[in-house]
């Protein structure tokens, strides 16, 4: 078996599986993850500008707990590492930049495209963790680690145009 393609054996109703595939966002057969973390980064746009940054952190913080536990049951339910269509991860990564970026297009654009080649291209040590820590933890957090990188980034490309 390909430990990377089973999507879990849940049915669609199964509250792990409606959180985990954020309502079946990651059942979508191209680029599940980009397409999450688009749709994350369009629901950040309407929570900071209308609740402000605390507001975003808070959904990313409450969301933590909830996609541990929506991914261990998803990948308990598939028998697969990381199964495709789980992508709450990169909801919680994805609302963890928008916590700390400026509330300008720009920003969010450069944070999202950031975000999506550190998760795709894994730099050290996204990889080496990733390939360390099993279970819900470890797909949770290499996009964490991810998240971290397209921050950097940010902030290094903010600091350069003033």
């Amino acid at each position: 078996m390909d430990n990377q393609q089973k999507d879990p054996a849940l049915p669609f109703a199964h509250p792990a599986f409606l959180l985990g595939t954020i309502l079946g966002v990651g059942r979508i057969p191209f680029a599940p993850g980009t397409c999450a973390s688009f749709v994350s980064l369009v629901i950040g746009w309407f929570v900071t500008g209308s609740l402000g940054h605390g507001a975003i952190a808070l959904l990313a913080l409450l969301f933590i707990p909830i996609g541990i536990w929506a991914t261990n049951i998803c990948i308990d339910a598939s028998e697969s590492s990381d199964p495709p269509a789980v992508v709450i991860d990169e909801v919680v990564a994805m609302w963890a930049i928008l916590a700390f970026v400026p509330h300008e297009v720009i920003f969010y654009g450069l944070g999202f495209l950031l975000f999506r080649a550190a998760d795709i291209l894994k730099p050290w040590p996204i990889r080496q963790f990733e390939r360390r820590v099993s279970g819900s933890i470890g797909v949770m957090a290499d996009d964490w680690l991810a998240a971290a990188y397209a921050l950097a980034g940010v902030y290094v490309v903010k600091f350069a145009i003033g």
